[in-house]
């Protein structure tokens, strides 16, 4: 079960008219933190973000399966959907077992470095266009004040790479 502060955030993001796949973010994030605090482990940084996507989709975020996926993934990614309607009891038994299964794995797939490759793996998937697009959108629906801050923010660290550069 995702947290109360998950599922606010989640819901907040909703009220905003954010996309499901921001929605969704509220919950990796919050399974990452899992990993990171000793909780249960995963065997790599996609299980951690599968299996905060599934939650996300029992929560009520309304996620399909990438056109792109698996027939094993979209079946259960629909079985997710399915399960944040019907409201029927969890297994605790099935819960417990899966718990105690994660418990024995790695939370190195949780670290910064693992994030890190997991995104740039991800992203060089993707054509430079449509990072281009991605960019482009986030930037539009920043705002004035967003936009404003996330160029000092370029500017700060174009400076202190520039530094970088010049002290070696």
């Amino acid at each position: 079960m995702p947290e109360r502060k998950t599922l606010e955030r989640a819901a907040r993001d909703k009220r905003q008219g954010k996309s499901a796949s921001t929605q969704a973010g509220e919950f990796v994030r919050e399974e990452i933190e899992h990993v990171r605090e000793g909780k249960h482990g995963v065997r790599s940084t996609k299980q951690a973000i599968a299996i905060g996507l599934s939650k996300a989709r029992r929560a009520g975020v309304d996620l399909p399966a990438p056109k792109k996926a698996s027939a094993a993934t979209k079946r259960k990614a629909k079985q997710d959907s399915k399960a944040a309607e019907d409201g029927h009891a969890k297994s605790t038994k099935r819960a417990k077992a899966t718990t105690n299964a994660l418990k024995k794995e790695s939370t190195k797939p949780a670290s910064r470095t693992a994030l890190s490759r997991q995104a740039s793996a991800s992203a060089s998937k993707r054509t430079a266009a449509a990072r281009s697009a991605a960019a482009k959108k986030a930037a539009a629906t920043k705002g004035a004040a967003g936009r404003s801050a996330a160029a000092k923010k370029a500017a700060r660290t174009r400076a202190a790479n520039q530094r970088a550069a010049h002290a070696h």
